[in-house]
């Protein structure tokens, strides 16, 4: 027979977003009720997330403290002209540790795991087994709504946690490895030691379509560890991703689409880095913004959340028009140019960057000089967002 289950706040969707608000919640507002409810069987999914240390503020380092798999003291790129290591500390996620660590912070009966939501609105989420949950405030965290609301690249990528006979020679992160050949628009392989013999690698595109051809990835990933004597004995875990490039869109039609006057957070929010994807460190920020709000009545933190998201949004203008300018001024084989001369700049510009926060004289420097790419194209694209106001 359906139950009525009654919380304070309801947390739709049990990844990221989710998942950092309520930890946050039950660190500051232990008396809440609570409810994490997930189609899946554990939060987090199949995912492996990584950060800059700087992409947190010190003061919300608690919050990621406990999540951390896996830390470097430095990283390096490479692409064909340019190869650079640097001084930044970075960090991973794994989605089996978060899920532990979730849990684990709250009572039991906070998390509803493989319960599939038909629909929520700002007070109830009504579920696909007849089940409801009626809440005094829900917040929506299902991923992204209607993307064809905004002007989109794409980021694409099939990563692997590979078990070695051997030890590998990798000495730190490799966050962009562009000396691979240049397919699909702007390529580039990522790897992370995480062991002696336990090594994560990826391979990413800056793609104009969204489709993955994963067995060419695979064979492309094998070529990859070949040509480095990585003897690979077993593939522990496999997982593929399609994340969105902004150049551009309609907030305010993106917003509605996913759920009219009901809260959300994560890409339903549509909180991600416009450049990069990145969507750990706006997930941090809004989840201690949520947790030190007076009011989490449905109303109030829809209005909570939507003002966070479209300040961030109208913020990012800068970042929009530089994915534009790496999608549509340059040819996909050459994209990887606008890259390399990005890692030529200052690491700590780099870093800013990274976190969404680029101040002017950073902007002017990215800016600054002959672009790596056709300057026709450059000042269309230019042009082309200014007269938009780089909405």
């Amino acid at each position: 027979m359906p139950a009525i289950h009654h919380c304070d706040l309801a947390i739709v969707g049990g990844g990221l977003a989710g998942g950092l608000i309520a930890l946050a919640l039950r660190k500051q507002r232990p008396d809440l009720n609570l409810r994490i409810i997930e189609g899946g069987e554990r939060l987090g999914g199949n995912h492996l997330w990584s950060f800059f240390a700087s992409d947190v503020a010190a003061a919300d380092r608690w919050l990621v403290a406990p999540l951390i798999s896996y830390g470097w003291a430095s990283y390096s790129v490479a692409f064909p002209g340019h190869a650079r290591t640097l001084k930044a500390p970075y960090y991973s996620i794994e989605s089996e540790r978060f899920d532990r660590v979730v849990r684990a912070a709250c009572p039991n009966g906070t998390v509803m795991a493989g319960r599939k939501v038909l629909g929520a609105s700002a007070r109830a989420v009504v579920l696909a087994d007849g089940d409801r949950v009626e809440a005094g405030g829900v917040i929506d965290c299902r991923g992204p709504g209607d993307l064809s609301k905004l002007d989109l690249g794409w980021q694409k990528f099939l990563g692997r946690e590979l078990a070695l006979a051997e030890p590998h020679s990798l000495k730190r992160p490799i966050v962009m490895d562009a000396t691979v050949a240049q397919l699909d628009g702007y390529r580039f392989v990522y790897a992370l030691p995480f062991a002696a013999t336990r090594l994560f690698v990826e391979d990413t595109y800056y793609s104009d379509s969204p489709e993955i051809d994963a067995d060419a990835l695979r064979q492309r990933l094998d070529a990859w560890t070949n040509a480095r004597n990585v003897a690979v004995e077993t593939v522990a875990r496999e997982e593929t991703g399609v994340l969105p490039v902004a150049m551009g869109g309609d907030f305010e039609e993106y917003w509605r689409s996913g759920g009219n006057r009901v809260a959300k957070a994560g890409a339903r929010a549509g909180l991600f880095h416009p450049v990069t994807s990145y969507s750990l460190p706006d997930a941090v920020r809004l989840a201690r913004v949520v947790a030190g709000a007076s009011n989490l009545d449905g109303t109030a933190l829809h209005e909570l959340t939507y003002g966070y998201a479209r300040r961030q949004w109208q913020r990012r203008g800068f970042y929009r028009m530089l994915s534009a300018m790496l999608f549509r001024a340059a040819e996909p084989e050459e994209r990887y140019r606008i890259l390399e001369r990005f890692y030529r700049l200052d690491a700590g510009l780099i870093a800013r960057f990274y976190a969404g926060q680029s101040s002017l004289l950073d902007r002017a420097r990215v800016l600054a000089g002959k672009p790596p790419v056709p300057l026709g194209r450059a000042w269309q694209v230019f042009r082309d967002q200014a007269v938009r106001g780089m909405r």
